[in-house]
């Protein structure tokens, strides 16, 4: 049996199922698996001490990583606000002794020297607002680890499924700084801006590359709800067309992990 059908029959079914329509019930032990196909080119070895900025409030990196650095590894999960389902998810999975939950800002860690093996960052560049930001993480990630590792799905569809997801993920953008005056998730970055980000931050990429995770990918949906709040009315008709749009395109087609671009690099 191999490491990813290990981690299957061993972790997963310890995850609780969800119901939270319109998502399957078991669409968090989905995106735990791509994340398990993505860490594979990461290096991770037991007995590893591992950094994890912007672990979530589902866990969904965190599972795969504490799983992957054994009983004598220990994972430091970093992330600012979003910590509602983290310890029951991580404690379901039996792997609560290997984690250390940390309530701090990733632009200012309080790490004063290199503590960490790796320090990872996994489909977490789309979260951090802007250029700046994502450059003064990276580069706080790098004084603090050997190594850095940062995965991010990459805005290419090869299939319609892929195509669907892109259309459906790119209108949270849209939507929120229409409702708010602000971004809520970037659009996807090329692998070329990418590693501009990581050299820019002080990296250098030690290797880089893309790969296909071949599953269904669910977080991009929206609620309509969110496009009927817009109060300026054309922007409102516009985005609530393209919502419809998508939502056809995700009813015909599924909706499709795009291709995922990884790097490793240190200081």
């Amino acid at each position: 049996m191999n490491s990813e059908e290990k981690f299957k029959n061993e972790i997963l079914p310890k995850i609780p199922l969800r119901n939270e329509p319109p998502l399957p019930n078991n669409w968090l032990q989905i995106e735990m698996l791509e994340r398990f196909k993505v860490l594979q080119f990461a290096g991770i070895k037991e007995g590893m001490n591992i950094l994890e900025i912007g672990c979530g409030a589902h866990a969904i990196s965190t599972v795969p990583l504490a799983y992957m650095v054994g009983e004598t590894g220990r994972v430091v999960a970093v992330d600012l606000s979003r910590w509602t389902y983290f310890k029951e998810i991580i404690k379901s999975a039996g792997l609560w002794r290997r984690v250390i939950p940390m309530k701090i800002d990733a632009q200012n860690l309080p790490f004063p020297f290199k503590s960490f093996d790796l320090a990872v960052l996994i489909h977490g560049i789309r979260s951090l607002r802007n250029g700046e930001t994502i450059v003064k993480v990276i580069s706080e990630m790098l004084r603090v680890a050997d190594e850095i590792f940062i995965a991010e799905s990459l805005p290419i569809a090869r299939t319609k499924g892929q195509e669907t997801h892109l259309e459906m993920y790119n209108l949270r953008e849209e939507i929120f700084e229409a409702l708010y005056g602000r971004k809520d998730d970037l659009h996807y970055f090329q692998l070329e801006k990418l590693i501009e980000f990581v050299e820019r931050a002080g990296g250098k990429i030690k290797e880089c590359g893309t790969f296909e995770p071949n599953l269904p990918h669910f977080l991009a949906y929206i609620p309509r709800e969110y496009a009927e709040k817009i109060r300026d009315t054309r922007k409102r008709e516009i985005l609530l067309k393209k919502w419809e749009s998508a939502c056809e395109k995700l009813q015909k087609y599924g909706e499709e992990h795009p291709p995922v671009g990884w790097i490793k690099a240190k200081e």
